[in-house]
């Protein structure tokens, strides 16, 4: 039910779906003889529609929380390497036949890099079908496509194929992983969406190392300069940033994690 009713929610609440439904009612309110309230609402749509597009909120946003957590210092072994899902275009692979990366395809090629790096390592994916309102296949059947076109052996590969978030990212991977005692286990997933990530593996009581990828925004000062040449990529950043911090507020107030925004300096969990 969570599940659902979040993604329900956040169509909804998607920053340029309210601006156009604020749009609509303005409309409404002015059909039916509201202008003074319909003129606030055309106002209101129109600032908040110039802050999205051309300000740099998103990548402000965005870039706080990927600054959470830095990468880490590395251990000379590790034990495995638990990827998230959501490196995949899965409604492109379901209908051309081939796998498809999307935008968060440095999860894959960072694993790819890191597999090599430490050869005795087991590869964890977790990714189920997230899609609510069509038939679509699941990331873990495009991943175990792209992993073995990458050269990655089949007996390396640990892959899990029910979950539909980060929550149950955390849960069913402990449960196929049965992590030991003294093993370091890297969390490889977007920075943006570390902060979510390690809260709930941290409420699994599955400790991991968090290894961040994909960053979406520059370092200080380019931060404050938004996209001129495309000014829809401040709205994918806004967009992006409030459905992150979103999820860390709904994720905190059901019980998926401990902390609003999870930081580095947590205690680790205890077994």
């Amino acid at each position: 039910m969570f599940f659902i009713l979040s993604k329900l929610v956040w169509f909804l609440i998607q920053p340029l779906v309210a601006v156009a439904l604020v749009v609509l009612l303005g409309i409404v309110l002015l059909l039916i003889g509201y202008r003074n309230t319909a003129m606030a609402a055309f106002v209101f749509s129109g600032l908040t529609y110039a802050v999205i597009m051309f300000s740099p909120l998103g990548l402000l946003l965005v870039g706080a929380l990927e600054d959470r957590f830095p990468k880490p210092t590395m251990p000379a072994r590790i034990d495995g390497i638990v990827v998230l899902g959501g490196s995949f275009d899965t409604r492109v692979a379901k209908t051309r036949g081939d796998p498809e990366m999307g935008d968060a395809g440095d999860r894959i090629t960072a694993t790819v890099a890191l597999a090599r790096q430490f050869p005795d390592a087991k590869i964890a994916f977790t990714g189920g079908v997230a899609a609510v309102f069509e038939d679509d296949i699941a990331e873990v059947d495009v991943a175990r496509q792209i992993f073995a076109a990458l050269g990655i052996a089949p007996d390396r590969l640990i892959l899990e194929g029910k979950a539909r978030n980060t929550t149950e990212n955390a849960i069913f991977t402990k449960e196929l992983v049965q992590p030991k005692p003294g093993e370091t286990w890297l969390l490889v997933t977007s920075a943006f969406h570390m902060p979510r990530s390690v809260g709930c593996f941290r409420k699994a009581d599955f400790e991991v190392v968090p290894f961040p990828v994909d960053y979406r925004t520059p370092n200080f000062p380019q931060r404050w300069k938004p996209a001129v040449a495309d000014v829809s990529r401040n709205a994918d950043k806004v967009q992006l940033a409030i459905r992150e911090f979103i999820g860390l507020a709904a994720y905190y107030a059901s019980g998926k994690t401990d902390a609003l925004i999870p930081s580095p300096s947590a205690e680790k969990p205890s077994r």
